[in-house]
């Protein structure tokens, strides 16, 4: 059974505000720790991922409207 590449993409963006939360809730004094930019990191990865997926699941329908 195959994944869709829109609930992959949603598993992600779900994942990078999980992140972006933590990472938020992670600032002591100042948000220059190596936690918070690590997170923030996280966080954009899992954000480019969901896009990238969204755009694959958007190539992939229109694909199969042609047919």
């Amino acid at each position: 059974m195959r994944t869709s590449p829109l609930f992959m993409a949603s598993l992600y963006f779900i994942m990078g505000l999980v992140f972006t939360y933590i990472a938020a809730q992670s600032v002591e004094d100042t948000i220059w720790n190596f936690i918070t930019i690590f997170l923030a990191i996280l966080a954009t990865f899992d954000f480019a991922v969901s896009i990238r997926l969204f755009n694959l699941h958007l190539r992939l329908k229109k694909s199969s409207d042609k047919k």
